[in-house]
Parts: C-alpha cells; sequence; structure tokens
C-alpha cells in the first residue's frame, strides 16, 4: 500500500497509508504521542533499575521510539539494547522526508538516519550507551525464534481493526515469556479486548492517561 508523509498536530510528521485513515502515530503530535506513552510512562520508570535495560518495539516504523529512546539512553548515561521487528522499512527517501531530526535535534551521528541506515540482522552499537538489532520479520516468525529477554516492551503495531492477529492472548503470552520477572509492557490501545488478552496471557494490567486524543493507554508487568 502506498505511504505518504503526513502532518501532525504537534508540528512533527507520520506516515499514513493511502486511500485509508490508518497512520503510524496519533494525528494529534507523532512526538507527544511517543513521548508520553513509551519514554515518560515506559522506558524512564526503569533506566536505572537495570545495570544495562533491554528494550523490544513491535514496528520499527518510522524509527521516532528509537531515536526518542536513543536520546534518553545519551542523556541518562545508562546502556540501553534495543531490539526491533518491522517487515516493511521505510525507503531512504521517506526517512529524509521526516522532520524529526530536525525538530529533536540529535547529536551528529544520532540521528534518524543513522537508526535507519544500520544494517539489519546484525548488532548496530550506534552509541556507547545504545546498541540496536533490526529484524525484518514478522512478529509471529520473530517470537518463534527468539530467546532474548527483554526489560521493556513497546508495542506499536498497528490497532487491533488492522491487525487482529497481533492482539490476542497467544501473542502476549509469547511476549511475556520473553519478558524479564518484573518487565513492562506499554501500547496506545486499552481497549477492554486487549486487557482481557494481556491478563489471560498472566500479565498485570493497569489503564494510565493518554496523550492528547487519547483518553487512556495500558502498561502490563510481568509478576515477579
Amino acid at each position: 500500500m502506498e505511504r505518504h508523509i503526513q502532518l501532525t498536530a504537534d508540528g512533527s510528521h507520520t506516515i499514513g497509508l493511502s486511500g485509508t485513515k490508518v497512520t503510524y502515530h496519533s494525528t494529534h503530535g507523532a512526538i507527544q504521542e511517543s513521548m508520553h506513552i513509551f519514554i515518560a510512562a515506559g522506558l524512564r520508570p526503569l533506566l536505572h533499575r537495570h545495570a544495562s535495560l533491554s528494550v523490544f518495539e513491535m514496528g520499527f516504523g518510522t524509527g521516532l521510539n528509537a531515536l526518542l529512546t536513543l536520546q534518553e539512553a545519551i542523556a541518562s548515561g545508562q546502556l540501553v539494547y534495543y531490539e526491533t521487528v518491522e517487515l516493511y522499512p521505510l525507503s531512504t527517501q521517506e526517512v529524509q522526508a521526516l522532520n524529526y531530526n530536525i525538530l529533536l535535534k540529535p547529536g551528529t551521528g544520532h540521528t534518524l538516519e543513522a537508526l535507519h541506515s544500520a544494517a539489519w540482522e546484525q548488532v548496530a552499537p550506534l552509541h556507547p550507551q545504545f546498541s540496536l538489532l533490526k529484524k525484518q520479520q514478522s512478529l509471529p516468525d520473530y517470537l518463534a525464534e527468539s530467546t532474548t529477554l527483554f526489560h521493556l516492551v513497546y508495542f506499536d503495531a498497528f490497532a487491533p481493526e488492522i491487525q487482529p492477529e497481533l492482539w490476542t492472548p497467544a501473542v502476549f503470552a509469547e511476549l511475556a515469556e520473553r519478558m524479564h520477572p518484573g518487565g513492562v509492557l506499554l501500547t496506545y490501545c486499552s481497549k477492554g479486548m486487549v486487557r482481557r488478552a494481556m491478563q489471560a496471557a498472566g500479565l498485570v494490567v493497569e489503564k494510565l492517561a493518554g496523550p492528547p486524543g487519547k483518553r487512556e493507554i495500558i502498561r502490563a508487568h510481568k509478576p515477579c
């Protein structure tokens, strides 16, 4: 499906799927949404609980969540290992059209392009505090072969109406298997069926206030 760059309400870009209302981020603000859900509610509370923090992201997408996490790792001096899957990577032209570098002003060598140009299927040490592994595969295929354990999961798949196969108890059970005890999972979707799927997988679910345009988000954790 054809993609296009779309401006959101906070001035940052997202990707839209042409001919649909589907976007990679909230149209109320891409950076605003990612900061609220994944950084403020997920990453920051965990940053200094572990000598090295391991993060998994479902859906690398525009690379915004990874870029924000890289910046937090550098600012905090924390070691972060970041692993992500993406079936349909952006083109070089799409990456260059996004305005995250302009708005976030990352340091030299720590730009959005650095994340996207890192080789797939191998760990890229992008900074002394941050390493990245991108895998070009579906989440089910990844879960079938991965044994890595994570402290934090960014579950940023398309909505259940678009990818219902990714919001099931079985998928969340597989993710829970790959989380350390006490590990945390964040997602923007707080629908009842999503909460019930997570609870069926043994995760403890809480609802938090959402960013503009979203009443609630979900933070779930794996019992210790």
